[in-house]
This record gives structure tokens, sequence and C-alpha cells, in this order.
């Protein structure tokens, strides 16, 4: 089986930097997953002894603690803090500044409206930073807008990092036509821009497409959504093991891409797998 990487694809930069931040110090544990991928969170628990903390309860004075990519919410980081833990901050640099938008224009009189969705750790994190919890909104959908009441005649909207830009637009759009003033702050990440429309593109010429990531990551999935528009045999697979000889039964080119969160030990490995094909 002929096999054609994506022109861009796998770790993005926040990744890259947490996966160091992570294996730089050893013996540490982190505050929720890492990322989201089950296989990397394993490795740097046994090659690095990094582990990891479900509940803030879980935490010794004076432990070492990693905030992980996504980042926590505030009142959690103020917690650790009083426990006099030694954070060490992970949270990507693109996430922190959603976070930052909504502290500071929340200040400044403007209710806020996230796109994301509401149970993701990054938005729940960004969502901590409004002044005013009832006067934060997050929908997924233009048309979520209609049950919205806003506190304030102005707005403030950001976006998850991985969200798609085309859906942001039409919510902005949607925005724009019901209120007066309305300030729009692009927070999704060209990472996420660039590895989707490498997917997109190359699964216009494939016969089936592998898509490579944690099944809770938000971009992993967007990228199988992508993939799926142009090539209906596009699964979605955490590593090798999930792969199916009978998705490349009379296939002849297969197109290749990863998730953020996907290390690219587990690519080479369902690479491998995948040439192996009949």
């Amino acid at each position: 089986m002929k096999v054609k990487l994506a022109s861009n694809y796998g770790f993005c930069f926040g990744v890259k930097r947490a996966i160091k931040i992570a294996e730089d110090y050893k013996n540490s544990s982190t505050m929720g997953p890492l990322i989201h991928n089950q296989d990397e969170i394993n490795r740097l628990r046994n090659d690095f002894n990094v582990g990891l903390y479900t509940n803030l309860s879980d935490v010794k004075d004076h432990d070492t603690v990693i905030i992980r990519t996504h980042g926590i919410p505030k009142d959690d980081l103020k917690n650790l803090r009083a426990q006099k833990a030694k954070i060490i901050n992970a949270t990507c640099p693109f996430v922190t500044t959603p976070q930052q938008i909504v502290k500071k224009m929340s200040k400044e009189g403007y209710s806020i409206l996230i796109f994301g969705d509401a149970d993701h750790p990054e938005v729940k994190g960004v969502q901590s930073y409004g002044e005013d919890q009832n006067d934060v909104h997050i929908i997924l959908e233009p048309s979520d807008i209609e049950n919205l009441v806003f506190k304030n005649n102005k707005i403030a909207t950001v976006a998850q990092t991985t969200k798609k830009k085309e859906k942001y637009l039409e919510i902005v759009n949607a925005l724009i036509l019901k209120n007066k003033e309305v300030r729009v702050f692009n927070t999704i990440c060209d990472a996420t821009f660039e590895n989707q429309d490498a997917a997109r593109d190359l699964s216009k010429e494939v016969d089936v497409m592998i898509v490579i990531g944690g099944k809770n990551s938000s971009n992993t999935k967007q990228l199988h959504s992508i993939c799926l528009e142009n090539c209906a045999d596009s699964y979605l697979i955490e590593n090798e093991t999930e792969l199916q000889n009978s998705w490349f039964l009379n296939k002849k080119l297969c197109g290749i891409t990863a998730g953020a969160s996907t290390p690219d030990w587990i690519i080479q490995q369902v690479v491998e797998k995948v040439e192996s094909q009949n």
C-alpha cells in the first residue's frame, strides 16, 4: 500500500513545548492529562516518572505540579498556589491568550461569548476568567445566539483554539446582526488552520484516509470530520493496533494525517503497518 502524508500534521508548538517541559521535570505530576494522547502520557510516566493528578485534593503541599496544555480554571490555579505547590505552567500560549482577553474585556464591561465545547478543559479554563460567570456564554452554533440574554450592550467574543474558522465566522456574523458593538478576537490557532487545510487537500486525492490521534481530542475529531467530507473511507485511530485490513482492500493510495497531540513515533508505527498492507 502506498502512503502519502499530509503536508502539515502532528505535534503543534504548544504540545512540543509541553512535552519538553514534562521531560525536564522528572518525578513531577501534571494537573489533568498533559495532552490528549494516552500513549504519550504513558511514555512520560514510564520514561520520566511524570504522574497525573485528577483532583486538586491529590496535590500535597510543595508538590511540583505541571499545568496541562489546555490550562485549568483560575480558581484551581489559585488553590494550587495556596498549597504552596511548585507550579510549572505548560499551558499553550495560544490558550493563555483567550484567557487574558476574557479577563480584560469582562473587566471593561463586555458580555463574553465563547465559541467552543462547554465540557472541554480549554473552554472551562477560558470561561473562568470572566468577571461575571452569569454573563459568560458558550455556544457551538449560530442559532444558539437566539437563546442568549446578554447583560451588556457590548459583546466580546473568542473561540476555542481548535475550532473551524468558517463556523466562527458564521457566529460572528450572526452576532453582529443582533448587537451594536461586537469585539471579535480570532483565537483559533494557525497550526489548526494548516493541519485542517492539509488534511482537506489530501483527502481529495486518496482512496482511504487515516487520522491518528486521541478519540477525546477536539482537533483530531475536527480533522476526521474534514476528511469525511471528501473521502468516505476515513478512519480515526489512536495507534496502529486499531488498523483493520478490510479498510485497505482494493485501495491503492492511503493518506495519513495526525492531530496536534500525536507524537511522531506513533505516526511512524502507523505508516509502517499501512505500507505493509497488500
